[in-house]
């Protein structure tokens, strides 16, 4: 779908999501009017807050889902594109300038399986993530609790990141092919 075309959809549906969202949540909710907000994309709060800068966009089934007592802020000028998903539930910060391609996953937490009773209860470890300004990030990288990007780096397609990456970074992670003949 051409840009225009695409606009005309995406700018009133984000006028229209925005203003529900200030509406239902007032005090946990802040974001620009104008965005470019697919409708075919969510946002959900249930219980946590989410602060969202201008300039925002949001593609095909994307997903942003703040949870009780949780904390999402996602800067100026960033780019959640088609099939991304954000599941906070401790603290999620993306900065500025920050474009995710296709798939991109982003968890603060994995479910916490050694405790008795731990997956049935919905029991969490959680430990936050932050994304600095000027991040790229490719397609179908998973992004983990505890990670820490710097600022101006470009994190290569494919990628499972967990751990601190330090800014003005090319980040790739390698894989090796073999093929046995028989």
């Amino acid at each position: 779908m051409n840009k225009f075309a695409r606009a005309a959809i995406c700018v009133p549906y984000g006028l229209f999501a925005m203003m529900l969202n200030k509406v239902f949540h007032p005090l946990n909710f802040k974001g620009p009017l104008i965005s470019l907000v697919s409708p075919f994309s969510e946002i959900t709060i249930t219980g946590g807050k989410l602060f969202i800068g201008k300039k925002f966009k949001m593609r095909d089934g994307a997903k942003i889902r703040v949870r009780k007592g949780a904390e999402c802020i996602i800067g100026n000028n960033s780019s959640v594109n088609s099939n991304n998903m954000i599941a906070c539930h401790e603290r999620i910060v993306v900065g500025d300038n920050v474009q995710f391609s296709p798939n991109v996953q982003i968890y603060d937490h994995d479910h916490d399986f050694r405790v008795t009773g731990g997956l049935d209860e919905n029991k969490f470890r959680t430990a936050p993530v932050e994304i600095g300004n000027n991040v790229w990030i490719g397609a179908n990288t998973v992004i983990l609790r505890g990670t820490k990007i710097g600022d101006n780096c470009v994190v290569a397609a494919g990628c499972v990141l967990k751990g601190v990456f330090p800014a003005n970074s090319v980040i790739v992670q390698k894989r090796e092919t073999s093929i046995t003949s028989f």
